[in-house]
Parts: structure tokens; sequence; C-alpha cells
């Protein structure tokens, strides 16, 4: 297993000088190789993991590091295998993506060899159980994609995404670097195991919430979020895909591991874990349901599912406060499978939105409409991921939020009245947030694929490669078959979950299995009902076949209207929603009204966008308020030498003092 777990970083460093002398058009096929590779290797590992057969061995990393423990338990090999196959899909479906690009040989070669190194720091976070080695991998993690974000490194706007999120993610290394210290300062060691002791000795809720907000930052919640709606939109579709699909989920992945060594305030923790959560959800989807730009909705979506995974880790921790081992299955379990759907789905939407962008050059919902004319299957395919993402059967979205709506019932019924409420309120806040998620995509759908087209684009759209389609029909069946077989994922979550607290282990309930049996016959049912209208539109193909067709004008009601200004826009589609929510959904218009007078008026032009209410309320004011400050310091950096050069003297005059007076040894 050592020698697996070698090869891992061996594969990797030789794509990587590879990648420096091959020819550009074959550095795709080289970093797909190496990712298929690295994947096979590792997941591997991971499936001996998930059967029970725990991996784990220790090597000596000097003073500094100390023991490192390497460890696949089963949690750890649930991430790996979900970090693989979204690594797959998105290698695969970006070297069909870029290659509609003029790129240079270099520019390709960088972005191949982060890609590489980026799927194999998102890997080794999941492997390693020592503290200080465990924020090189995550810094690895975070400078590599990072990099990959700012592809287009020409556009000033992609620059700024990118440092806004470098900016962030270093926050986030600062609070877990705060969290590893505190603990090896009371135990002396960096190795994960000795959570268990501090956490055994010590008050739980102050060092978790520590660690709550550096994971918290990568995974999304708000208010920690606002790199995601600057990140996606910015960079390259596949690498979208993969970082909203996976690496948001090693938030998630380091929350879960943090709670794996809790030993108290379970019930507080998940009070509070799930009242974020909901605002969360609620906050994303709001956003997502207003915004224009199809990839900043799908940005502000991630942040909606990630409140839903809250929620589920929320009830997983009130069952571990209330000895309630269905609550406990039903939250957690919910929470694991939705990061599994997520992944899938999410990618798959980013992965056709990045086809709509490779066609149109636009990411701006206004400018287009009509598109399931001359992409048909990417249509298709968006349409799938909306109602996946919408946890609507027969797709896996439904089977994750059924779990969590079940762990909600069965927190009803808890005894304690404060408990119940905040139930109550949640069920309530997650039946709204299914309901907007259902508005925002429908708003989506009809503005870029119906109606007709609402402004001339350069270039006439028409379907994309076959490289970029294999990989989401790939996504699709693997969404499938969470839908279809959900006993088998469930029962592989069921394992985890035995295993993943160290205090107690808590065995799997009987009524578990009852949940599963229930969606199993919803999903079966569900494809029934598919099946039956497959079947009548096969009919009809037929009963057509020959005939002549006449084709019509989608909006010719009455009379067909030489302008598709008729037609809704994504804008009036949610007006109404933006003008109930305008103080949390903040619009910007820029519009000079008619005056009195003005009997014969001039062409007006009228533009609106929406700001993020926490960076447009709290950010902006904080860093104009650091900028302002550090201007008063700018007369430092004049740009004349002399200054400089007095700079030193002054340096060296003032040593010489402290010295002569022993000041300073």
């Amino acid at each position: 297993m050592v020698e697996l777990i070698n090869l891992s970083w061996i594969i990797a460093l030789l794509a990587i000088v590879t990648l420096r002398f091959v020819p550009a058009n074959f550095k795709a096929n080289v970093a797909a190789i190496a990712v298929v590779a690295n994947s096979i290797v590792t997941s591997w590992l991971a499936i001996f993991a998930l059967s029970g057969q725990i991996i784990s061995f220790t090597f000596y990393g000097g003073e500094i590091f100390g023991d490192i423990i390497i460890r696949i338990d089963q949690l750890s090999a649930w991430f790996i295998l979900i970090i693989n196959f979204t690594c797959i899909t998105g290698v695969f479906y970006g070297s069909g993506y870029l290659k509609a690009y003029d790129n240079s040989a270099k520019k390709l070669s960088l972005h191949w060899i982060l890609f590489v190194l980026f799927q194999l720091s998102m890997v080794w976070v999941c492997m390693i159980q020592n503290g200080f080695a465990f924020l090189i991998a995550w810094e690895i993690m975070s400078l590599s994609s990072m990099m990959l974000v700012i592809f287009d490194t020409h556009n000033p706007k992609t620059l700024k995404a990118g440092i806004n999120y470098l900016v962030q993610m270093h926050i986030s290394v600062v609070f877990l670097t705060i969290g590893f210290i505190w603990v090896y300062f009371q135990t002396g060691s960096f190795s994960f195991d000795t959570f268990t002791t501090y956490f055994g000795s010590n008050s739980n809720i102050w060092l978790f919430l520590v660690f709550f907000v550096g994971f918290g930052l990568k995974a999304g919640f708000i208010p920690f979020h606002s790199w995601l709606p600057h990140a996606h939109p910015a960079a390259p579709s596949h690498v979208s895909g993969v970082m909203s699909g996976v690496i948001v989920k090693l938030g998630i992945y380091g929350i879960f591991r943090i709670i794996s060594y809790l030993k108290s305030d379970y019930l507080l923790l998940g009070e509070i874990l799930i009242s974020i959560s909901v605002l969360t959800g609620l906050y994303g989807i709001l956003n997502a349901a207003v915004h224009r730009d199809f990839k900043r909705m799908l940005a502000y979506c991630t942040i909606e599912n990630i409140g839903i995974i809250g929620i589920g880790i929320g009830i997983g921790l009130i069952g571990l406060g209330n000895n309630s081992p269905i609550l406990y299955y039903l939250g957690f379990g919910g929470a694991l499978l939705h990061v599994l759907n997520h992944s899938l789905f999410k990618s798959l939407l980013f992965y056709s939105a990045g086809s709509v962008y490779q066609q149109t050059h636009t990411r701006d919902m206004e400018k287009l409409g009509g598109l399931i004319k001359s992409m048909p299957r990417t249509a298709v395919i968006f349409l799938i991921g909306a109602i996946a993402i919408g946890g609507m059967p027969p797709f896996n979205g439904f089977i994750s939020e059924f779990l969590i709506y079940s762990g909600l019932i069965q927190g009803i019924q808890l005894h304690d009245m404060t408990q119940i409420i905040l139930m109550v309120l949640t069920f309530a806040g997650l039946s709204i947030i299914g309901g907007l998620s259902i508005l925002a995509f429908t708003k989506t759908f009809s503005t870029i694929f119906l109606g007709t087209q609402r402004q001339p684009l350069a270039l006439k759209p028409h379907e994309v490669s076959i490289q970029m389609l294999v990989p989401q029909y790939i996504i699709i069946v693997a969404m499938l078959s969470v839908a279809i077989f959900p006993q088998v994922y469930l029962q592989v979550i069921g394992n985890i979950l035995s295993g993943l607290t160290k205090s107690v282990v808590i065995p799997q309930p009987t009524e578990f299995a009852n949940y599963i049996s229930i969606m199993r016959s919803i999903s079966l049912y569900s494809m029934l009902l598919v099946g039956v209208i497959i079947c009548f539109w096969g009919i009809r193909v037929l009963a057509l076949r020959g005939k002549s067709q006449v084709v019509g004008a989608t909006w010719g009601c009455g009379y067909t209207a030489g302008t598709s200004k008729i037609q809704y826009t994504a804008k009036s589609f949610s007006k109404s929603l933006s003008k109930t929510f305008n103080f949390i959904v903040i619009e910007r218009k820029q519009y000079e009204e008619l005056q009195a007078g003005e009997i014969f008026p001039k062409d007006k032009k009228y533009t609106s966008h929406y700001h993020d209410f926490f960076e447009f309320r709290f950010i902006r004011i904080a860093t104009n308020r650091l900028i302002y400050s550090a201007n008063y310091f700018k007369f430092i950096q004049n740009g004349r030498i002399q200054s400089y050069v007095l700079y030193g003297i002054v340096f060296i005059v003032a040593i010489f003092i402290l010295t002569f007076f022993n000041i300073v040894p």
C-alpha cells in the first residue's frame, strides 16, 4: 500500500516533467493520462478502505513535522473517490473545451501541470493526519486552484477574482493554523489523534468554531462565501466544475473530520450549524434566482447546496446529542450523499454552461435565447442537471434531500421544545430553498434555451464536440445510478457512519433500511413515469415519420411578432422576487428618468446589476477604510532612490546606537 501512495506522486512528477516538452496538441492527453492513472491508484486504495481495511502508516518528518500519519479511512475514501471521478470528467471535458481557444504551448503546459497538481493535493488533503503537513497540502491546493482560476490572465477582472480568492484562502489558513497550534500547545503534537485528547479534557465549542471558520471559508458558508461568485465565473468552465464539485467539499471534509473527534457540546454546535446553514441556503438561492450571469448564478447555487449539506450535518450533531441513531444516520447520511450528488449535478451544470459560453462567448442570459434549436444535446443535459439540483425525482438530488427532510421530520418528534421549533423552521426554510431553486433554474433554462434569439451573436452557435459531451453523459449515468440504486450508496455511507465518531460506535438503526426502501420505490415509479413519457414520444415520432410538418414561430400566439423583445427576460422573470427581498439582493440601476417637459425623448439606456449583500455592506466598507488608511503611508514608497538610500542609512545608524547601548545583542 505504501508503494501505491508513493506511486501517486511519482505519476504526477512524471506528468509535470513530460508536459513541459510535449507538443501543444498532446498536452491535454498527457494530463488526462496522469489524472486517470492517479485516480486508479488512489481509488484502489480508497475502495480497500471502504471495505473496512483502513490503510495507515507513519513516517518521520523531522523535528519540525514529527511523525506524519498517512491514513485512508472510510471518510477519506468517500471524498477521494468523489475527487477522482470529478477530476477525470473535468480533464476530458477541459481538453475539448480549450481546443476552441488559441492558447500558447507555455500557457497550456502551466495549466495542465497545475491541474495534475491540483488533483494530487486534494487527494493528499484527505490522506494526511498531521496538522503541519495538512496545512502544506492545503496551501498547495489553494495556490494551484488560484492559478487555474486566472487562466485568462489578460482580463483584469479575472486577475482580481484570483487575488480575491487567494486572500480569502489565506484567511482560511490563518484560522486552521490557529486551531492546529492551539491543540499543539495543549498536547505537544500535530497528529490528528491528539484531538481526541484535547476534546476529552476541554470545552469543544471554541476550537470547533475556529476550525469551522477555516473550513467554512473553503466550503462557502455565509458570511465566508464571497470568493465563489467571483472565482467561478472567472475560471475556465472545467475548472469551475471541479472547484464547485469538489474543492468546496474539502471544507465539508474538514468539518466532518473535526466532528469525528468531538466529545461534547453536540446539541449547541448542531443548533449553530443548522441556523447558519439555513441562512446560507436561503441567501445562496435568492441571489441565484436574480443574477443574469449564468456562471455567477451557478456559483450562488453552490452556496445554496452547501447550506443543504450543513443542515444535514447539524441534524447529525443533534442526533449525537440526543443519542438518537436515526437522526445521526439521516442527518450525516443525507449530508454525505448530497456531497456526492452535488459534485455530480453541479459539475454537469458547469460543463453544459461552459458549452454555451464556448459557442456564444457571453455569460449574459439576456443576450441569449432559442439555443435548444442549435444545441439540443447541451439543452437536454442542462435540463437534467436543473431537475436534479431542484431535488426532483427521478434524479439523484431527490435521494439526499429526502434523507435530510426525513431527518427534520424525525427531529420534530424530539422532546425539547427549542429543538422542535428549530426543526420546524428548518423544514420551512428547506422547502423555500427548494421552491426558489426551481424558480431559478426555470428562469435560466427558459431564457437561454427557449424562445428566440435576443441579440445577434458574432458566430452561429452549434453543438459542441463529442469529446465535451461524453464526460457529461458519464455524469448523467452516475446520477441515475444513485437514483435507481440508492441502497448501494447508502450501505457504503452506513459503513462510514458506523465508524465515524472516535468516542462511541453508533449501530445502524433498523428504521434506516425503511427509508432506503421508500426511496427506491419512489425512484422506480419516477423512472416508470419517464419511461411512459418516452414511449409516447417514440409513438409520436413513428406516427409523424414520412409526413410533412410545418414549423411555426415560437411566439406565434394569434400573430407572429417581428421582435424578440416580447419575451420574458431573466430580469423580468425574477423581478417580483428581487423587489420583495431588495434588502438582501441589492440592485443598482443606471437610468436617466424622463423630464417633465421632454416631449420627444432621446434614446436612453437602462442597465442594472446586483451586489452581494455581505460584500457590499461589510467587506467593501472594510477594504475601503483599509485602503484609505494605507494611503497615509504612500510617502514612504515614493520612487526616489535618495529616499531609499536614506532609509538604509537610518537603519544602520539605529542598529549601531542600539548595539552601543546594549539594547540589542
